[in-house]
C-alpha cells in the first residue's frame, strides 16, 4: 500500500474514492446544516448520495457506508461514522473508520482513496491527533 499525506481541498484530489466524515445517520441528512467536508461534499455532489444514506440506519461507531457519487467526479462516497451521540470522536473510533473504509474500498475494487481529517473540528479531539 501506498500512502501519500496530502494538504488541500478532498473534492480536489485525484482518485477513485473519497471519505465523508459522518455521523451515526441518528438524525436525518435534511435535518443537519452540513459545515466542513460534510457540507462541501453536499454542496457540490447534490443531495443523492445523502439520500442513499437512509437506507442504511444507525451506523455503529466506527462503521462504514457506501453511496454514489451523486454529481462528483468519483465513483463512490465512503462515509464513516467518527461522532458518538455526543458528537465526540476517539482515537478508537478513528481507527475503525479508517479500517472500515479502506475494507469496504478493498471489497468494491478502488484502488485509490482520498480520506479527510476524521473527527477533526469537534469537541474532544484536535486536528493533530486526528
Amino acid at each position: 500500500m501506498h500512502l501519500t499525506v496530502t494538504e488541500g481541498d478532498l473534492l480536489d484530489q485525484d482518485v477513485e474514492v473519497i471519505v465523508n466524515a459522518w455521523n451515526r445517520n441518528f438524525i436525518p441528512w435534511w435535518l443537519l446544516w452540513s459545515q466542513g467536508v460534510s457540507g462541501a461534499i453536499k454542496r457540490r455532489a447534490g443531495y443523492q448520495p445523502f439520500r442513499e444514506l437512509n437506507r442504511f440506519g444507525i451506523i455503529p461507531l466506527g462503521g462504514a457506508v457506501i453511496t454514489s457519487a451523486g454529481h462528483l467526479p468519483f465513483k463512490a462516497i465512503i462515509h464513516v461514522a467518527g461522532l458518538n451521540m455526543l458528537w465526540m470522536t476517539s482515537e478508537t473510533a478513528i481507527r475503525n473508520c479508517v479500517r472500515n473504509a479502506l475494507i469496504l474500498a478493498q471489497q468494491n475494487g478502488y484502488r485509490s482513496i482520498a480520506f479527510p481529517l476524521i473527527g477533526a473540528g469537534t469537541r474532544g479531539m484536535k486536528a493533530g491527533r486526528c
